[in-house]
């Protein structure tokens, strides 16, 4: 099985002779090509779809104060399906809450739309109202390893407690050898140490790297809207790892339609090896994706979401709680029908109130009075349906596991869809 890349280098002394390093300088630097290639696609506002609101410096999460995102992606090996062994088509992305080094909760709430899926540690803060440590994103089957190496990294550095429940939400890299373990406690420690402030790389990248979206590739995307003055100059900033199924428009024209050509395809011949793909067809010889001919629905609807929301704004659990609830309402513009195997489970917090979790004296608290909360409503659906256009107009084509292709969504044709119906001039 032929290496494509790996975009994981690791740091420390070699122990291999002097060919191995050169082979692992070169694998480095692949990765890093594949990386900046990435970068080189346009985000929605790039490309001049009018999306509604005010976005932040970097249009991201980290456009809240204090927030830092990391990524380690992982990507190896071609064809045919090797149980244990690959293809690799997986990884970790890291949202710290706090600048690093500062363990002050924050309050938070969670609400599923659909609970297909899982996002461990989420009874605490049902029950505290309080976020303790990272967030961590990655592929179904790595959710253990992750929140384990996530106990470790914080105890490494420097976090004190006598039990802890990290938070780690899912969906399922259909493009990796996703019952490999692929991920290791290493790579969720590296995706924690890269984590920083400023621009957020988006797309097939991190938790993302294996995921489809809307029968596109999907993966890591992220947006943020400025509240004006008047309102309170507040920043609510999303970050989603998209990998669900839905008719895909964008605001309000059916873009999925479309672009009916490029459906997702195998450039092996059938049989494939999990009874599931049965019905993706082979990719035709014009290397475009196979028609539509209506036998893709259930593969291109299968799958889930995680959306995590950010806000500076003084609000208290049941607030954030009201908050997480409106981001189905900016999935429901993109076509998403929060379907029966898709976990869309969403998390939102607040970085304002700090020492609220102290356990000396008694906290003086500040809430934003919920007559003045629909600006953040409205903010939070603004911005959760362009971070899902951003992550989706990043993600390049890939071709992963079994040889099923998965288009990246071609802004372009996005754009001539969106002039077609008299949305952008």
């Amino acid at each position: 099985m032929a290496r494509v890349a790996v975009q994981y280098c690791p740091s420390g002394r070699s122990r291999g002779v002097w060919r191995r390093r050169v082979a692992l300088v070169l694998l480095c630097a692949a990765a890093t090509m594949l990386s900046g290639r990435a970068q080189t696609r346009s985000r929605g506002r790039d490309l001049g779809i009018p999306f509604s609101g005010q976005t932040g410096p970097f249009n991201a999460i980290t456009d809240v104060a204090g927030i830092a995102v990391g990524h380690v992606t992982l990507i190896e090996g071609e064809g045919r399906l090797v149980p244990g062994k690959g293809p690799i088509r997986t990884g970790v992305t890291a949202i710290l809450p706090r600048p690093r080094g500062n363990w002050d909760p924050v309050f938070a709430a969670t609400f599923n739309q659909n609970g297909n899926g899982d996002m461990t540690g989420i009874n605490w803060i049902r029950e505290s109202g309080f976020l303790e440590g990272p967030i961590l994103l990655t592929g179904t089957h790595s959710v253990g390893t992750v929140r384990d190496a996530a106990i470790q990294w914080q105890l490494k550095n420097g976090r004190k407690f006598i039990f802890t429940y990290p938070i780690v939400a899912e969906t399922f890299d259909f493009l990796n050898d996703a019952n490999g373990e692929h991920v290791k406690a290493s790579h969720a420690f590296e995706a924690l140490d890269r984590a920083k402030p400023g621009s957020v790389e988006e797309g097939a990248v991190g938790g993302g790297t294996g995921m489809g979206c809307n029968g596109f590739k999907g993966g890591i995307g992220t947006s943020s809207r400025l509240l004006t003055t008047e309102q309170g100059g507040y920043t609510v900033g999303v970050l989603v790892q998209c990998n669900y199924g839905g008719d895909l428009r964008i605001l309000g024209v059916p873009i999925r339609p479309e672009i009916a050509d490029l459906r997702t395809c195998t450039i092996l011949p059938q049989p494939l090896s999990r009874p599931w793909t049965a019905g993706i067809p082979p990719c035709p010889a014009s290397g475009r994706g196979a028609a539509d001919d209506g036998a893709l629905a259930y593969h291109e609807g299968r799958g889930s979401i995680i959306v995590v929301v950010a806000t500076d704004a003084p609000l208290l659990p049941h607030q954030l709680e009201r908050i997480a609830r409106r981001v189905g309402m900016g999935l429901g513009r993109l076509g998403s029908f929060a379907g029966n195997s898709s976990g869309d489970l969403f998390l939102a917090f607040s970085t304002a109130n700090p020492g609220a979790a102290n356990a000396d004296g008694t906290p003086a608290l500040v809430m934003l009075p919920n007559d003045r909360i629909d600006p953040l409503f409205q903010a939070t659906i603004d911005a959760t349906e362009e971070a899902v256009v951003n992550a989706m107009l990043a993600a390049q084509t890939m071709t992963g596991v079994d040889g099923i292709r998965v288009f990246g969504l071609p802004g372009d044709r996005v754009v001539a869809t969106l002039k077609k119906y008299n949305r952008m001039k």
